[in-house]
């Protein structure tokens, strides 16, 4: 018996001492801040304003929040080549080309990057 609670009080112990080094998820922008959210290159910024903000800047329209950790995370771990197969074939409610018909897949991974709130790779 109390060997047993010895070895749940070491995996409970490991369980809080490790959950602490995990960085804590920030809150998803509110309405306001979601819709005011821009890329800071101003062509992907035109591109996100016409094709991507009507459905990522508005809660409720089953697309991840624009710099919503919590519904990005997950996504972005899959990696960016699933994410930009789903832009360019359409997933679920996404249409193909994720409604960009001027889009590069180079545009096209910005916008993903902006939006997951990922920054670009250094070179």
């Amino acid at each position: 018996m109390v060997q047993g609670r010895l070895i749940g009080a070491i995996v409970l112990g490991g369980v809080l001492l490790l959950s602490g080094c995990s960085k804590p998820i920030p809150p998803a922008p509110t309405q306001q801040e979601a819709l005011a959210l821009r890329p800071a290159d101003p062509r992907i910024a035109s591109l996100y304003e016409s094709a991507c903000k009507a459905c990522h800047a508005v809660a409720g329209t089953g697309a991840p929040l624009v710099h919503d950790h919590a519904a990005w995370d997950p996504r972005w771990k899959q990696g960016l080549p699933v994410l930009l197969d789903h832009v360019l074939q359409g997933y679920r409610g996404m249409p193909a080309g994720g409604q960009c018909l001027t889009c590069t897949p180079q545009d096209h991974q910005a916008l993903i990057r902006f939006m997951a709130d990922q920054p670009e790779p250094k070179s």
